[in-house]
């Protein structure tokens, strides 16, 4: 189970994150790279909003491979290459983020390494490891079949 930091002392999250996540003992930890909106045919969406569809949908396809889901991601980094598009980029993410809050951080930047790329986000996930079994002691009837086994 995650563990969410947002302290008083630090002015409240002004969107879809947390301040901090902390992650349970002996966690699988996944780094899921940079996601761009590019279809599995190769093509590019013209919009930001179909872009970032494409990269959440890439994003939740990583993280399901790995056994995980949404609730797992601790960390976003999101790329954007123009500001005007982060209405668009937080509708579209809050859709796939639903009340789920991870640490994030937005970048705008001046380009990616495509022209027709407008939006880039890179995720990092952390999910707590099955608790071990305790050992269990054969029972008597276990025994018995063994001992049956060897004649």
């Amino acid at each position: 189970m995650l563990k969410i930091h947002n302290p008083k002392s630090v002015a409240a999250p002004i969107g879809t994150y947390s301040h901090g996540i902390e992650t349970p003992p002996n966690a699988r930890w996944l780094h899921v790279a940079g996601q761009i909106g590019v279809r599995p045919d190769g093509s590019v969406p013209a919009t930001v909003e179909e872009q970032t569809e494409v990269v959440w949908q890439n994003i939740l396809a990583v993280l399901a491979d790995a056994g995980m889901g949404i609730g797992d991601v601790v960390k976003i980094t999101s790329f954007l290459t123009r500001f005007e598009n982060f209405p668009k980029f937080a509708q579209v993410r809050a859709k796939y983020l639903g009340s789920h809050r991870p640490a994030s951080t937005l970048l705008v930047i001046s380009s990616l390494a495509r022209p027709e790329l407008l939006i880039e986000v890179e995720a990092i996930a952390a999910k707590a490891s099955a608790p071990a079994r305790p050992a269990r002691r054969p029972s008597a009837r276990t025994a018995k079949t063994k001992r049956r086994a060897k004649r």
